[in-house]
């Protein structure tokens, strides 16, 4: 049996020493592709992970007729379009534009945000804090300082279920009933209560603080936990920013610290007026041409019109009534999609791995074979190597591919010896991932 390892998050470790960047950081874009071993690679932002069915459709189209024919969807809610030819930027430039992908050329890549995927969708009297992300969306394209924020900032608005709180995100906005609005930042313990009418506003501005700071301090910071006095500081100095501003803003501090959530499980998810919401998962979180045009068609015509996309490398359909939603469940199953919580497939992650990525050691789509058993437990993710690319916050089954084979780890606290036997390494995956942990 494995050791026995604690279930809640772990402390936070111990501060780093202040990385010094000379250069900005290499994130792609729609506009700025990367080169891989596949082709060229774009990284279209989408806040709050909301798509029209046409902006859905543009998407899919631009796969099949210029990369791969699939859509890669990352842990931001994002979507990578892969096998790409390197002269085609312009042409892509140019579809997504037309479908409002596009709002602006400069910040296309600060655009990061996510939201609670099911914000608005079961409660009423909840914040819908998708219209947060509109609002901050907005403001982000017209502050022309905000254009220098690095492709790897993040922001995040929680509707108060802790699901995105935990997603490591530079500033995060939680809803919550008695406090109006809570703005934390960078994983420091100390949080400011802000009004909630003002809540895009205040992670705006917490932007532009970072920012400054990043320039005071001259280590070319992408990130606020990289600023040299600490996430604590900064949120004093975000509280300046904002009185100064004339906005309202008491500090406290956290009662607990912000773990790292979990998305919508898999499944019909009834809502308060009789209508029900679908959340789907895709499997390694790539989605085919057919599978696509499922969830569109399901959108447009059983739903509202919309699809959300997860951090969890999932899709959520609003608006459904239950019969429909759980007929085109039942289509997305056959169709290949994750539609249960007890799916092997379910918290199974992969980077791309070889043949896609020159650094990688492995073809870990291809050994990364669901484990026996469910997929309930903590999440696992496979890396071609050290890198770690994609992989989830909090504690997962950590399995890294090496030049001798895969070491697995939990928490850096290696589980086997380095192993290549595929049915040995699976194994120990699913007992590492339902060994149950005391707290």
């Amino acid at each position: 049996m494995l050791a026995a390892m604690p279930r809640t998050s772990a402390p936070p470790p111990p501060r780093q020493p202040v990385p010094r960047r000379d250069r900005g950081d290499a994130c792609p874009g729609s506009l700025r592709l990367h080169t891989a071993d596949d082709g060229a690679l774009a990284r279209v932002r989408i806040p709050a992970g909301v798509l029209t069915v046409s902006q859905a459709r543009t998407l899919m189209d631009a796969a099949r007729r210029l990369g791969d024919g699939a859509l890669h969807l990352t842990s931001r809610g994002n979507v990578q379009l892969r096998g790409l030819a390197p002269d085609c930027g312009q042409e892509l430039a140019g579809v997504l534009a037309d479908a409002g992908l596009l709002p602006s050329v400069r910040h296309e890549r600060a655009r990061n945000i996510v939201a609670s995927p099911l914000s608005g969708l079961e409660s009423p009297a909840a914040a819908d804090v998708h219209a947060w992300a509109r609002e901050l969306d907005s403001l982000l394209c017209a502050c022309d300082a905000a254009a220098e924020l690095s492709g790897r900032f993040l922001f995040a608005f929680d509707d108060g279920r802790g699901d995105v709180a935990g997603l490591g995100a530079d500033v995060t906005l939680i809803a919550s009933p008695d406090a109006g609005a809570l703005l934390c930042a960078g994983g420091a313990r100390e949080v400011l209560v802000v009004p909630p009418e003002h809540a895009a506003r205040c992670a705006l501005l917490a932007a532009e603080t970072f920012l400054g700071a990043a320039r005071d301090a001259g280590t070319g910071a992408w990130r606020v936990a990289e600023l040299p006095g600490g996430p604590s500081a900064f949120v004093r100095a975000v509280a300046e920013r904002l009185s100064a501003a004339g906005i309202t803003a008491a500090a406290r501090e956290r009662a607990e610290p912000l773990t790292s959530g979990t998305g919508p499980e898999p499944g019909v998810v009834p809502a308060p007026d009789g209508r029900a919401a679908l959340s789907v998962e895709a499997p390694l979180g790539l989605i085919t041409a057919g599978q696509w045009s499922l969830l569109t068609r399901t959108a447009l015509h059983d739903g509202a019109g919309e699809l959300r996309l997860t951090p969890w490398r999932g899709v959520v359909l609003p608006g459904l009534g239950p019969d429909s939603a759980r007929t085109r469940l039942a289509e997305l199953s056959a169709a290949g999609m994750i539609t249960a919580a007890d799916s092997p497939w379910h918290g199974v992650g992969a980077c791309i791995g070889r043949p896609g990525c020159a650094k990688s050691l492995a073809d870990v789509r291809a050994d990364a074979a669901p484990a026996p058993g469910t997929g309930r437990g903590l999440p696992v993710y496979w890396s071609g190597c050290a890198r770690r690319c994609g992989h989830p916050h909090g504690d997962w089954v950590d399995v890294v591919a090496t030049a001798g084979g895969y070491d697995i780890s939990v928490r850096g606290e290696r589980l086997r010896d380095t192993m290549n036997d595929p049915s040995e390494f699976a194994a120990t995956v699913a007992e590492a991932r339902t060994t149950p942990l005391p707290q």
